[in-house]
């Protein structure tokens, strides 16, 4: 039976992926059922002078009426109409095969391949919904870039999602695949080649991911190392705040690829010291150098770093001039990354890790970047 495959989540980089997805559902009808249902967080949205515009944060609809009185529709309605993302991907064109769903569990009934790229603190109250309505033997595979940390060691978002989705009484285990790499999401939605890598438990599950995802323009590979992959795509951003940190200040390229060369040796002291498994050739796969550099040159946490660095404020108040209601995720990877340095007596041998925290928390000047 062709596999049957469930998006989870229709945000800027959720609905990129689904350009990927719904091309080789249509492309591979051997293996692939033609229809790939996309969970989207329901929103209602406007066109205004040719814009699409949701009701402002936190408004209301004027009292005794709602948002569909006031001249608005569901966001899947008009995604399903034009086969576009109007909000988080506009002028980007969706397959057909690619059907919103604002229903999570009507939108995994049946699924074999589910994909989650949703922002990881949804994990908790959506996947509970989902109990039963996959199919046994289903597989997944996690698109979201983070880490948690629980009793002194980072726990892995892949790990918290199968956690989540075995709490139902009879609730199978889901084995867990992760995508990562140096992949921008407008980029990847236009069609300029870039690579990624399939972290996998097993490659023949791996290849399963690797022709759902591979395209001419989007080449995917397998690695069988979840963690390392994982972790390459959540300490990379740690990195890229120090790589901020020397564009504030003016330093040069010399200057940014030494904290990029340290970053990655760092990071795979790291998934080494709390992981078993660890393969050394991860690191040189699109989740882990080319992501590592991408985010360095490009990407919020490099972005907001460099206005840190420039005194434009704290961490708080650049958020919300330069991110459109976005949040940094490595000011706070790197804050938790050096609770658990701390309380292992390990800083000496992560000096750029520890390094970047005190400049970012600790009041350390920005130009000690390079000082240690």
């Amino acid at each position: 039976m062709p596999e049957k495959v469930a998006l989870i989540g229709s945000g800027n980089w959720g609905s990129a992926i689904a350009t990927k997805i719904g091309k080789n559902v249509l492309d591979k009808p051997d293996m692939f059922d033609a229809t790939v249902y996309m969970w989207v967080f329901e929103e209602y949205v406007k066109e205004v002078d040719g814009k699409w515009e949701r009701p402002a944060r936190g408004a209301k609809p004027p009292e005794g009426k709602t948002w569909v009185d006031e001249g608005y529709r569901p966001l899947t309605e008009v995604i399903n109409e034009k086969h576009e993302n109007v909000i988080y991907l506009p002028g980007i064109p969706l397959p057909t095969s690619i059907v919103a769903c604002p229903d999570i569990k009507t939108a995994v009934t049946g699924a074999t391949m589910m994909v989650f790229v949703i922002p990881h603190n949804f994990l908790a109250p959506i996947v509970p919904k989902m109990e039963g309505a996959f199919a046994p033997g289903a597989v997944g595979c996690s698109l979201i870039k983070g880490i948690e940390f629980e009793d002194g060691k980072p726990i892995l978002i892949s790990d918290l999602l199968q956690k989540e989705m075995a709490k139902g009484p009879g609730s199978p285990t889901v084995d867990m695949s992760v995508l990562m790499g140096a992949n921008v999401a407008n980029e990847v939605a236009k069609g300029d080649f870039a690579e990624a890598t399939v972290g996998c438990t097993d490659l023949a599950i791996g290849a399963k991911w690797v022709k759902l995802f591979d395209t001419p323009d989007f080449a995917c590979a397998a690695v069988q190392d979840v963690a390392g992959a994982e972790l390459c795509g959540a300490l990379k951003n740690v990195v890229a705040l120090g790589a901020g940190f020397c564009d504030g200040l003016g330093l040069g390229g010399n200057t940014k690829a030494a904290i990029i060369r340290i970053g990655l040796a760092e990071t795979a002291k790291f998934a080494k010291m709390f992981f078993d498994g660890i393969k050394d050739e991860t690191f040189m796969e699109s989740c882990g150098l080319a992501d590592l550099v991408t985010t360095c040159f490009g990407g919020r946490n490099r972005k907001c770093a460099e206005a840190f660095a420039k005194g434009e404020g704290d961490w708080e108040k650049i958020e919300a001039d330069l991110l459109n209601g976005q949040k940094l995720q490595g000011t706070i990877t790197a804050k938790d990354v050096s609770t658990v340095l701390k309380a292992k007596g390990l800083e000496a041998e992560f000096p750029l890790f520890t390094r970047i925290n005190a400049i970012a928390f600790e009041g350390m000047p920005a130009s000690e970047i390079t000082t240690f």
